[in-house]
């Protein structure tokens, strides 16, 4: 077995994805991984705006708080201003443009009027309550980098530059295949011996939460010839396979000597629990990644071994995650390989699920997040531990 940190350094650098550029909408990149650098051709905001309601004037045109100044104007967002009057003040509203000539802005509690002059009771210095013009954005800023997959808040700050259309990365094309004669799909009877085939739709709802377009090829039956047949078809409509099943040492398991047929496995048998049977190599050029069949391990190897290499296909940048410290609520021994932990945090700490089997798909659910437990590391009841929350994987 090789180390969970060694098999990533080993998929990584194994990338030979190329994705092709696309000029989307920008209201149909949420998740999309950006081309090219956003730049912004414009000023946000555009000019000197009010940062409230109240008036706008020149410092020292101010007479003090019992002498009123006139209100030579009314300025209201969107709405071009005119240079302010010498010994007056501008009626503004916030997020409205500054008038030439004025250069603080009194907030409306600060002052009394009667609609035809103003009485202010004092006043900040130059600049007070003043938004400058590339506050947020200067002109000519890189605003996102390539390689950046947008959130919502970039889509906002991509809209506020004025811009409709972005250059993305083609999505990622993946195939997901489920081995299995004792699987069978949800909504049919299951007979003796058969179980429901959980992994498919696992898998399928990650992969698009993360971005992907994915192809299903349903499940195969065991059966060397038959999952070449379809393995090959893979290789040839989607940039990477995934299959479920099939890459451990029973004699059902078929996959690891179709793939070492069609191409050649890279590596298989990581010292990660749950998930130790995970394999990677390549069908007829296309990456592939073998996960077990038990459902806890096909979900912890996909966040943990599929998530970062399919990320790098992708071009994503700065994929990482950077687990939260916690104090732990439980002891647990360690073991030779990396664990997995389920767990659920709370406002102490951090607890376990009592049944750590890959076969209680239950614990991914009840929790959520998983606690790293390193190869030999043993957990007491208020140590410190890593964290990861399942919404770090989004």
């Amino acid at each position: 077995m090789i180390s969970v940190d060694e098999a990533l350094e080993r998929l990584r650098s194994s990338n030979r994805v190329l994705v092709d550029t696309e000029t989307i909408d920008l209201r149909d990149s949420l998740g999309r991984v950006l081309a090219a650098d956003i730049v912004s051709a414009v000023n946000v905001p555009p000019a000197d705006n009010s940062a409230m309601d109240g008036y706008a004037l020149r410092c020292e045109d101010w007479p003090g708080p019992d002498h009123a100044l006139e209100i030579s104007q009314r300025i209201t967002a969107g709405t071009p201003p005119v240079p302010l009057q010498q010994g007056t003040a501008a009626r503004i509203f916030t997020g409205a443009e500054i008038p030439p000539g004025a250069d603080v802005v009194v907030m409306q509690e600060n002052c009394k009027t009667d609609g035809r002059c103003v009485w202010i009771n004092a006043i900040r210095e130059v600049g007070g309550n003043i938004r400058p013009k590339g506050q947020d954005v200067r002109h000519g800023a890189i605003v996102l980098n390539a390689g950046h997959r947008l959130r919502a808040q970039d889509m906002g700050m991509i809209a506020s530059l004025g811009i409709a259309r972005i250059a993305v990365l083609r999505r990622l094309k993946v195939a997901i295949i489920s081995t299995g004669e004792e699987l069978v799909e949800p909504g049919n009877k299951a007979g003796p011996g058969q179980i429901y085939n959980s992994n498919r739709y696992l898998l399928e709802a990650l992969l698009k939460n993360w971005g992907f377009e994915v192809m299903d090829f349903g499940i195969t039956a065991d059966d060397p010839k038959i999952i070449s047949d379809v393995m090959s078809e893979a290789s040839r409509k989607t940039d990477a396979i995934i299959t479920t099943g099939g890459v451990s040492v029973g004699e059902e398991d078929h996959v690891k000597a179709v793939v070492e047929s069609l191409g050649r496995i890279e590596l298989w048998r990581v010292a990660i629990k749950p998930g130790k049977p995970f394999a990677f190599g390549e069908v007829l050029g296309t990456p592939f990644l073998g996960l077990p069949g038990n459902p806890v391990s096909a979900f912890v190897t996909a966040l943990v071994m599929v998530r970062p290499f399919l990320f790098d296909c992708q071009g994503v940048s700065h994929a990482d995650i950077v687990p939260l410290r916690q104090i732990a609520l439980f002891d647990k021994k360690g073991s030779a390989r990396q664990e997995y932990l389920r767990t659920r945090s709370g406002s102490n700490g951090v607890e376990i699920f009592e049944q750590q089997s890959s076969g209680v798909l239950y614990s991914t659910t009840w929790g959520d997040g998983m606690v790293v437990q390193r190869a030999g590391e043993d957990i007491t009841k208020g140590s410190m531990v890593d964290v990861i929350p399942y919404v770090l994987f989004n």
